[in-house]
């Protein structure tokens, strides 16, 4: 794979974060029964980045989770023989508070259906709210983001490569092209 693009860096991230928190606690009036749950692994690290955010901006702590969807994926055997199923860690009540599912890119939505399916196991949540990184489109279900740091259109041959420090040591988002 060859890297075609480079779309955001490590401030550009954290602008896009600053700024989806901004609209998140405008969309919600405030922080009250807001909970925020990231997908594993990028969402979850988004995730507690975009709590913090909005703990400094409102001065309220909000709760985060994370969860694993491993097993409510509907390509689970294609993925691998034997799927490495994670912990999933939702150490709150989610029934009637309003949920921020975070996830990196938003490709087809079916990941996003997935976390939807998982986070039903858990509860009955007011409000279901999706909050992205990047937004490359191609949906194949009838999702949409909330909210969304970057929308960048791409071609099927082309993969969205959110890399962050948590996980590979530097912050930034590039367009890789399969050879």
């Amino acid at each position: 794979m060859k890297e075609k693009a480079k779309i955001l860096d490590k401030a550009g991230i954290e602008r896009s974060l600053v700024r989806i928190a901004h609209e998140i606690i405008e969309s919600n009036k405030g922080t009250q029964g807001l909970c925020i749950i990231g997908i594993r692994t990028r969402g979850a690290f988004l995730a507690e980045r975009l709590a913090s955010c909005i703990e400094k901006i409102e001065n309220s702590k909000v709760p985060v989770g994370i969860l694993d969807i491993t097993l409510y994926r509907d390509d689970l055997s294609l993925i691998a023989e034997q799927p490495v199923v994670h912990k999933t860690q939702i150490d709150f009540d989610i029934s009637d508070k309003k949920i921020i599912l975070v996830d990196d890119v938003l490709y087809t939505g079916r990941t996003v259906r997935a976390a939807i399916d998982a986070l039903m196991d858990f509860g009955r949540p007011k409000e279901i709210q999706l909050a992205v990184l990047v937004d490359r489109g191609h949906r194949e279900l009838p999702i949409r983001a909330d909210f969304a740091g970057k929308n960048i259109p791409t071609s099927k041959n082309e993969i969205i490569e959110v890399r962050l420090q948590e996980e590979d040591k530097i912050d930034e988002v590039v367009i890789v092209e399969r050879e």
